[in-house]
């Protein structure tokens, strides 16, 4: 339609300017080009006239063209919708379909079940009834029962319930007694056992000859006279050498010595000096005592700081606080088994640092847990606790790591090892104490352990002969083959082991050695 439009626009357009151009020549009067322009004008008016009816011819065809595409594709779009409206109602049927068939089989699902419950309740109606009638028959019997029982034993139920009572109650008094009785014997048993232990342990830590040897000081003297100078005029100068330093000073008649004894060694080493002082300078006095004293106690802490000090260096710990170091030269006037606690723990920290160098852990940690494990030995005597309670209570207070503290509280197995720092700890201090020479004891106490080691081992039937060697650090056990063979072997030997843990005090570690053997011998004739 719009093409008809413009073709109607512009022949319209066309007549309209030939009329106006006919209309300017007429008014001019140009008389002669009048019939040549009207001529012109009926050609191209007939041309004109002649493509605007075939431009509207094909409009139409293009028109009738586009109008029947149009319907084929009405028609299709038309076709496919309804195709997908059918598909959509058939498969909403399918499943309506499908629910109601589920419904169905849900609604006889559901009739089963109330048939089977209105069966089991007329079970167990029925079931209930005839327990209320066993239970009717029970009590009935229960009744001619206890008529029976009252009548034979002339007892009613109350006084019946009464005698059991009393009877029970007689009866639980004689077992409480009988309990209470073994229990306190076993407790007896048990604490004897124990305060056995605990003074056999005692003597054994402050045996005499051991005890004279820890504890004890010799301070030579130029003469004997210096003897009556030191005791002073009626013992006064003694008197005060022994109440400033708390040391028992014995003069006897050894020539030319005074033994200085005490369990403190600072203090021994306090009233050493300042006797050996008062010894070179000759004036022995009261007043004279007390200025040396002085003295050689300022010397003693000041000796004690440089020996934390050079601890410290020595093991390339830094950053300690100032007091954990001047505990860390007390140390050096303390021993363990004749070993010096200081070296020890010096020791310690340099075995340390090369174990936890070779398994990859931090070196400095090791060396500081190392240095420190025995810290708390510093201050056992004035302190009650044993030494790693002591050790772990100054770590916390001066703020040292979690794993330090770990390290100390574990290296004597107090608590179980968590760390490697800790184990690591454990293996430097072992092998520090049992290295040989590095610990000592008095010559009747390893006897002692040694007998006592060879007669837990010859206590076992099957074994001939027993020997200890290396200092008591091994023992060698020859066993009869045809008593014990190779499996009971691994039974006995950990048997040993247990039983010297529990009834011996040693330092370090004991190995124990089974060694069998089988000969078979014949003779050629």
């Amino acid at each position: 339609m719009e093409t008809i439009v413009a073709v109607i626009l512009i022949i319209v357009a066309l007549v309209a300017g030939l009329a106006i151009g006919y209309s300017l020549a007429y008014k001019k009067g140009v008389e002669a080009g009048v019939e040549k322009r009207k001529h012109d004008a009926e050609t191209i008016t007939g041309s004109a006239e002649e493509q605007a009816k075939r431009i509207i011819e094909d409009a139409e065809k293009d028109a009738d063209n586009k109008k029947k595409s149009a319907l084929i594709e009405a028609k299709d779009e038309i076709h496919k919708l309804r195709t997908e409206a059918d598909k959509e109602i058939k498969d909403r049927r399918s499943e309506l379909s499908r629910q109601e068939r589920r419904m169905q089989q849900k609604e006889e699902n559901l009739d089963k079940k109330n048939d089977n419950l209105e069966k089991k309740e007329e079970v167990l109606s029925n079931k209930i009834k005839s327990a209320d009638e066993k239970l009717k028959e029970a009590e009935a019997i229960k009744k001619s029962e206890m008529d029976v029982l009252e009548r034979i034993s002339e007892f009613t139920r109350e006084q019946a319930r009464e005698y059991i009572i009393s009877k029970l109650e007689d009866d639980l008094v004689h077992e409480k007694a009988v309990k209470i009785a073994s229990y306190e014997q076993q407790l007896k048993d048990e604490c004897n056992e124990k305060a056995r232990s605990y003074i056999s342990l005692a003597i054994a830590k402050v045996a005499a000859d051991q005890v004279s040897e820890a504890a004890v000081s010799v301070v030579p003297l130029p003469n004997d006279e210096m003897k009556g100078r030191i005791i002073g005029r009626e013992g006064r100068n003694i008197r005060t050498l022994e109440t400033l330093t708390g040391v028992d000073l014995i003069i006897d008649d050894t020539p030319e010595a005074i033994t200085l004894s005490c369990f403190d060694q600072i203090r021994r080493e306090v009233a050493r000096i300042a006797l050996e002082k008062l010894i070179a300078d000759g004036r022995i006095h009261p007043t004279r005592i007390e200025e040396m004293v002085d003295k050689a106690r300022r010397e003693v802490e000041y000796r004690i700081k440089q020996e934390g000090e050079r601890a410290v260096i020595e093991t390339n710990v830094h950053g300690l606080n100032h007091e954990l170091i001047k505990l860390l030269g007390r140390l050096k006037f303390r021993t363990s088994y004749r070993q010096n606690v200081l070296d020890h723990s010096i020791e310690v920290a340099k075995l340390c640092g090369v174990l936890a160098s070779e398994l990859g852990v931090d070196a400095n940690v090791a060396r500081r847990a190392g240095l420190l494990h025995d810290i708390g030995k510093a201050l056992t005597s004035e302190i009650e606790g044993s030494h790693v309670q002591i050790g772990v209570d100054v770590c916390k207070k001066y703020n040292e790591s979690p794993v330090i503290i770990h390290a100390v509280e574990a290296h004597h197995n107090d608590v179980e090892p968590k760390t490697v720092i800790a184990c690591i700890v454990q293996a430097a201090d072992a092998i520090s104490a049992a290295r040989p020479a590095a610990r000592s004891e008095n010559y009747e106490s390893y006897i002692k352990r040694l007998q006592k080691l060879e007669e837990i081992c010859t206590s076992y039937e099957g074994v001939e002969k027993c020997f200890a060697v290396q200092a008591g650090r091994e023992v060698r056990i020859m066993v009869l083959p045809e008593v014990i063979n190779d499996e009971k072997m691994v039974l006995v030997a950990r048997q040993i082991a247990q039983q010297i843990e529990t009834e011996m005090d040693y330092p370090g570690q004991i190995k124990v050695n089974l060694i069998r053997e089988s000969r078979v011998t014949d003779y050629a004739k």
